[in-house]
């Protein structure tokens, strides 16, 4: 199970209700396609299974090569859940020729599965990534050692249907950071182990609690964000360092959904991910006497144990140094009982600063929860630029960024 908790006074139902109702005519209309992705995605299942089955023992290494939200989230589930890979997934995401190398470094070809995804089918990285691998390996095909994720009648589709590869398909409704409960996400984790089916569980169950049931909490919180004073800044304080990668993608899907123009006018939120307690060491000190322009979401495990095992927290009970005196209070809990009372004094400590806080606990860290916990972020998302007035669905500045990138390169090339 999931708690959610809002430290802030939040505006009364009739007033947000409007807004509410917007969200559900998204939801009903089907035309933001994200919404449906823990019910239609389920269609996927069986193809992964069966692909899985057909790899057998002779593949043992995964590398997913992609962009953005082609491999944010991938990389923050497999970060949350590294003792449940089946396999290694190696994941590319940047034009950086060391990490390349690195990554490639080692890679016997003939037992890896390459997985090359962009939604658009022409991402200049990802295609340069892949010409990459082709040029190091030169594989006399692409049939068995390469998988194609892309939406329908792309070039990259074109490419692997001419060459007889294996194609998984994102609905075209699906923008790319609000992808990874589709292929672009169940494809990789699923040949390497992870229990897609719990992601998509999980996220149904978060549907149901604010769609489906009406909870308007969410709707609340977002109202809260669109309209605050002087909170432009919305911190994720996460305490754990799993949820380093989980952070990132937050970032990306709130910066680049919600920072847009209205004409003349810039409306945007930033996204600030912290991990607890180290952070506490550094940004903590800016958030409690500096600027009140922030406000702060606080992320926690209530059972911090592995996946799927039932042994005890590591604890620190009965040790004593006696230099160290002064620190014993701390000894009669676990580090992860520790960890989380340090998140209730952090967050006791902001609250009486009177900035903006809430809570969200998740019972623990397997692929229910984390799906819950992905759906929550993606209809946060919506609901916040439905109050801003804004698309959180497009992103035209970075259109702009591959505009002008194709004439320098074309320029260059002319000289």
């Amino acid at each position: 199970m999931v708690k959610t908790t809002l430290k802030f006074n939040t505006a009364k139902s009739e007033h947000i209700a409007a807004y509410a109702a917007r969200v559900n005519d998204e939801y009903e209309k089907g035309e933001v396609g994200y919404y449906h992705l823990p019910s239609l995605s389920a269609s996927l299942l069986p193809s992964i299974s069966e692909l899985n089955k057909s790899l057998g023992s002779g593949i043992d290494t995964v590398v997913l090569v992609g962009v953005g939200g082609s491999a944010l989230g991938v990389r923050a589930i497999e970060f949350m859940l590294p003792e449940c890979l089946s396999k290694e997934l190696k994941i590319i995401d940047n034009l950086d020729e060391v990490s390349i190398r690195s990554a490639l470094e080692g890679v016997n070809f003939n037992s890896t599965l390459f997985i090359i995804s962009s939604k658009s089918g022409t991402t200049l990285e990802t295609i340069t990534i892949f010409k990459y691998i082709l040029n190091k390996f030169k594989p006399n095909s692409l049939k068995d050692n390469f998988i194609f994720i892309t939406d329908k009648g792309t070039p990259l589709d074109d490419l692997a249907s001419k060459n007889g590869a294996r194609v998984f398909f994102i609905p075209h409704n699906v923008g790319g950071r609000f992808s990874v409960l589709s292929a672009i996400g169940l494809v990789p984790l699923g040949l390497c182990g992870v229990d897609i089916a719990g992601l998509l569980e999980g996220a149904k169950a978060c549907a149901k609690r604010y769609i489906d049931d009406g909870d308007m909490s969410l709707i609340a919180k977002a109202h809260h964000y669109a309209t605050h004073r002087h909170a432009r800044i919305n911190v994720i304080f996460s305490y754990s360092d799993r949820f380093e990668k989980f952070n990132e993608w937050y970032v990306q899907l709130w910066a680049e959904s919600l920072g847009k123009r209205q004409g003349h006018k810039r409306v945007g939120l930033t996204p600030v991910g912290l991990i607890g307690s180290k952070d506490q060491h550094s940004f903590l000190q800016l958030i409690m006497d500096g600027a009140k322009d922030k406000s702060v979401t606080f992320l926690r495990i209530k059972e911090h144990i592995k996946h799927g095992l039932s042994a005890p927290n590591v604890n620190i009970d009965g040790l004593r140094l006696e230099d160290l005196a002064q620190s014993d209070f701390a000894g009669n809990f676990s580090v992860g009982e520790l960890l989380n009372l340090q998140a209730d004094a952090t967050t006791m400590a902001l609250v009486q600063e009177g900035l903006s806080v809430d809570e969200i606990e998740l019972d623990r860290l397997d692929e229910w929860h984390i799906g819950w916990l992905i759906y929550y972020y993606e209809l946060l998302t919506s609901a916040t630029g439905i109050l801003l007035g804004i698309n959180p669905y497009d992103q035209p500045a970075v259109e702009i960024g591959k505009r002008i990138l194709r004439l320098l390169a074309q320029k260059r090339n002319l000289s």
